[in-house]
């Protein structure tokens, strides 16, 4: 089944990008969340493994994965930083907020780009090109 407008006439995937291929590149997103089962680095693997697997079949996982990746290290970073600045305090303000972006940004890409809208990450370091 495809897209249908108004008027009940089939549409072509927002972007070119097929029903398949947005998944995949949702699912690039949603892996940044395996970092909540509790092993470390899993919200980098996740999506770096699905990114190494599909990035050569679409080019909208390809651009959705690295996205994925820049956001995943830069949380990380941000996370390590919050979680030493508790040993002064402030940490324990700043890592809950980085928690909470982390959550909220991830799960906003992921629905985003299942709907075939571009979504750009804020407080993202650019790793990935």
């Amino acid at each position: 089944m495809g897209m249908e407008d108004q008027a009940g006439v089939e549409a072509a995937p927002v972007g070119g990008a097929s029903k398949q291929e947005r998944t995949w590149a949702m699912l690039c997103h949603l892996l940044g969340l395996c970092g909540f089962i509790g092993i470390p680095l899993a919200n980098i693997i996740g999506p770096l493994v699905m990114w190494l697997v599909k990035k050569d079949q679409s080019a909208l996982v390809d651009r959705e994965g690295k996205k994925a990746l820049n956001f995943q290290i830069s949380m990380a970073i941000y996370g390590f930083v919050a979680g030493m600045l508790i040993f002064v305090v402030i940490g324990f303000v700043l890592l809950p907020i980085v928690l909470i972006i982390w959550l909220i940004y991830t799960i906003l890409a992921a629905v985003k780009t299942n709907n075939g809208v571009d979504f750009k990450y804020p407080l993202t370091i650019p790793f990935f090109k």
